[in-house]
């Protein structure tokens, strides 16, 4: 791809995502999409010789979706789970042999847990989890290591310096470790990601 058409998909992409927020400021979180540094950083905690799935949710117009082929897994492995029926058509156009599922990831395991055919080596996160209650984003990261593999990581960023899963909270019904990148500047605005894996009882 050369430049003009670079930049016109780039131009695209956030016309998109400002569009979308608008519409649903809560649901899309972003006004544009990751930059390539955070898509990057994102996509390098994932196990790219892995055979088995990774799931993506809220890839939008998949700058992460990109990362990863980049970084080594196969276009076939990816589920990408969206709630825009917009990004949805644009995914089904941009990577044709992913698997695209249109839906709500805060019901992760009703809505993708019968057509995953295996667990999840990672499940990458792109959501807006800070406009949802402590609660609602505990349960998210329960159903994401119930379809994901023993150790598999759920990597989340986030514009706070702060986790966005509430790291010593008493509601919570699972043990998990935590880890953050440093602050990726080079993203606008600057972001971190965190990783998450499930702790197993000796």
């Amino acid at each position: 791809m050369n430049s003009p058409q670079k930049l016109q998909t780039e131009i695209s992409n956030n016309m998109r995502f400002l569009r979308s927020w608008f519409q649903r400021p809560l649901v899309t979180g972003a006004v544009s999409p990751s930059g390539k540094a955070l898509a990057h950083k994102m996509a390098s905690y994932v196990n790219g010789d892995s055979t088995a799935p990774v799931l993506e949710i809220g890839p939008g117009t998949g700058p992460v979706t990109k990362a990863l082929i980049k970084h080594g897994v196969a276009e076939e492995r990816l589920v990408l789970l969206e709630y825009s029926l917009e990004f949805c058509e644009l995914l089904r156009q941009r990577f044709p042999k992913a698997m695209i599922i249109q839906g709500d990831a805060y019901t992760l395991k009703q809505t993708v847990g019968a057509m995953m055919q295996q667990k999840a080596s990672a499940i990458v996160s792109s959501l807006p989890l800070l406009t949802k209650p402590q609660d609602q984003r505990l349960s998210l990261l329960k159903e994401a290591f119930d379809l994901s593999e023993e150790g598999a990581p759920f990597i989340q960023f986030t514009y706070s310096a702060a986790s966005p899963i509430p790291l010593n909270s008493s509601s919570s019904t699972v043990s998990f470790s935590a880890e953050s990148s440093s602050r990726i500047w080079m993203n606008i605005p600057p972001a971190k990601v965190w990783v998450y894996k499930k702790q197993t009882a000796l």
